[in-house]
């Protein structure tokens, strides 16, 4: 899928169905929140959310005293109506609409999140796209939650790319460490189970010194 025709799709996903007909939904982001409060970050740290659309990942993060955050999203329908979900609390967010392998960092980040979206790339091309844009933000720790091998084959009616432990710190591995990886089970608004892998990574000490 082109980039043009992929947020195309976002686009009408996100115009034609609500919330809670979005499989991806959450009303709280646990595993998430768990993972990036295990990471003890200052309150002032750079954090990016990627795919963040209207995730509810933004509004938890506020209520923690967060007060760097970025969310990049394909669709600008998702994160219109994220902020106009937070109202005033929405000038405080840096919002970015682009497709993620495109995307040009504007500064490093501490941490980048990502839930959901890197599965959707399915071409070797894709992944090392992403890799690169990940490399240029030298973020200091990455978080990214996939399907996991026993998860959905595909979402929203695209393929995706299925991880486990072993695969998914393996496409970060040259500047990444596996710090942990967790599974959970995401049970969808409509009441079925999804089966994903979150796995933290910290960059290596060798790669942050040759920055």
């Amino acid at each position: 899928m082109t980039a043009s025709n992929n947020k195309r799709h976002w686009e009408t996903v996100y115009q034609t169905k609500k919330p809670n007909e979005r499989s991806w939904t959450q009303t709280v982001p646990e595993m998430s929140l768990q993972l990036i409060r295990r990471l003890n970050l200052p309150k002032t740290a750079p954090i990016i959310d990627i795919g963040g659309g209207d995730s509810l990942l933004a509004d938890f993060l506020l209520e923690d005293g967060y007060t760097n955050i970025t969310i990049l999203d394909i669709s600008e329908t998702a994160l219109l109506a994220a902020q106009q979900r937070l109202g005033i609390k929405a000038g405080s967010i840096t919002w970015i609409a682009t497709d993620v392998t495109l995307f040009e960092p504007p500064q490093n980040y501490c941490l980048w999140h990502d839930r959901a979206t890197f599965h959707f790339l399915t071409t070797p091309q894709q992944i090392d796209q992403y890799v690169e844009v990940v490399n240029k933000t030298a973020a200091q720790y990455l978080i990214v939650g996939t399907f996991s091998e026993t998860g959905p084959k595909k979402c929203s009616g695209l393929d995706i790319t299925q991880y486990n432990e072993t695969s998914l710190p393996a496409v970060f591995a040259r500047n990444y460490a596996l710090t942990e990886c967790r599974t959970q089970v995401h049970t969808t608004p409509f009441n079925t189970g999804q089966d994903f892998i979150f796995c933290t990574l910290q960059r290596r000490k060798t790669t942050q010194a040759n920055q």
